[in-house]
């Protein structure tokens, strides 16, 4: 019933035709969970990092970062390149352009999220 009066609201004002779809307004899930937005962050500061390296900065298990590095890697937001340094695996995590955009987004709606909590 909520939703109803608040779809209601929203359409009676002048700028309801400009205002975003549902889908725009809310943060991006994929990067918003907690290990994955601490990943996305650490690589827009640097250019690579390694499994080992990701896991020191977040403090987490090796599955926990696998699992969320991998979600990421799906949505298209990080590359995962895996070699071998003689015979111990190695494996660098880098944001792609996709994903640079995707956090550049989750910050714009962070930041207009707090301007429009300061206003009130």
């Amino acid at each position: 019933m909520a939703r109803a009066a608040r779809g209601t609201r929203n359409d009676a004002t002048p700028s309801a035709a400009k205002a975003p779809s549902r889908r725009a307004r809310e943060l991006d899930r994929t990067i918003h969970e907690r290990v994955r937005l601490g990943i996305v962050s650490a690589l827009a500061a640097q250019d690579r990092l390694t499994f080992l390296e990701l896991r020191g900065h977040l403090g987490t298990s090796d599955g926990n970062l696998s699992v969320h590095a991998r979600r990421l890697e799906e949505a298209g937001y990080v590359s995962c390149t895996k070699s071998f340094e003689g015979r111990v695996p190695r494996t660098v995590y880098r944001l792609t352009a996709e994903g640079r955009r995707a956090f550049e987004r989750y910050l714009a709606h962070l930041e207009a999220l707090i301007a429009h909590a300061r206003r009130r």
